[in-house]
């Protein structure tokens, strides 16, 4: 393939180009903001299941203080209706010595249910500062994402800016060059990654391996607008007089 030699130095503009807007293609895979986003995002899920299991225990434990104050309640009531009873003075010796018994069993009950009412309520305020903690986490752990996602956006914002810039770039220079050696560029800079780069000092400046001595004779000795390629990674090698020929 045959192209004039200024022709093929415009590649290298071209490869420069491109060399930018693959940096810009990885930067958007390699962003540091998605990891960020992603440990955010799971510590987000994680404290929302702790509130959620911590919310479901309060309930829990709101409806067993709630039974368990009612209990109280029933035996208070019973207590005092049989101290009533008792002041009365309407009962016999027997009949007063029975509640009393039943007062006595009343009370102790009473105490018991007292003692399990304190450790739910105990229980229940560990809960509400643990729900506390949480919420606290969770707040800061909602800023994070929102702060990391805030950083993602200008990233992509400024990455979009430069590859709109480059493309404008690149859609001014491909109209400069042959069909043929345009087709050549980019079926090896789509294998390779890089279409185009410059010979200097007899090393392909895409793989960065030195030519061997028959191919840089051979190069030496063909036409200044033949197209020559690198044997190793197939890049058209543009050659100027850094090229140590």
């Amino acid at each position: 393939m045959k192209a004039d030699s200024a022709v093929q130095r415009q590649l290298l503009e071209l490869a420069k180009v491109d060399a930018e807007l693959s940096r810009v293609e990885h930067r958007r895979r390699t962003l540091p903001e998605l990891a960020q986003i992603e440990d955010a995002e799971k510590l987000v899920r994680e404290h929302r299941d702790t509130r959620v299991s911590t919310q479901t225990a309060a309930s829990d434990l709101d409806r067993e203080i709630a039974r368990q104050e009612k209990e109280i309640e029933s035996v208070r009531a019973r207590e005092d209706r049989d101290r009533k009873l008792m002041e009365s003075g309407s009962v016999q010796a027997k009949q007063m010595n029975d509640l009393q018994h039943e007062l006595d069993t009343l009370a102790r009950r009473q105490s018991a249910l007292e003692d399990d009412l304190l450790e739910l309520m105990e229980r229940r305020e560990a809960l509400e500062l643990d729900g506390q903690r949480t919420g606290a986490e969770l707040d800061k752990a909602e800023q994070a994402l929102a702060d990391a996602g805030r950083r993602r956006d200008e990233a992509v914002a400024d990455l979009d800016t430069t590859q709109a810039r480059r493309d404008e770039d690149r859609a001014k220079l491909v109209p400069r060059f042959p069909e043929p050696l345009l087709k050549l560029y980019e079926r090896v800079r789509a294998q390779k990654g890089i279409g185009a780069a410059l010979l200097r000092a007899r090393r392909c400046g895409a793989c960065q391996l030195e030519l061997d001595r028959s191919t840089i004779s051979e190069i030496k000795t063909a036409a200044e607008d033949e197209v020559v390629q690198c044997e190793n990674c197939g890049a058209i090698l543009v050659r100027t007089l850094e090229s140590g020929l």
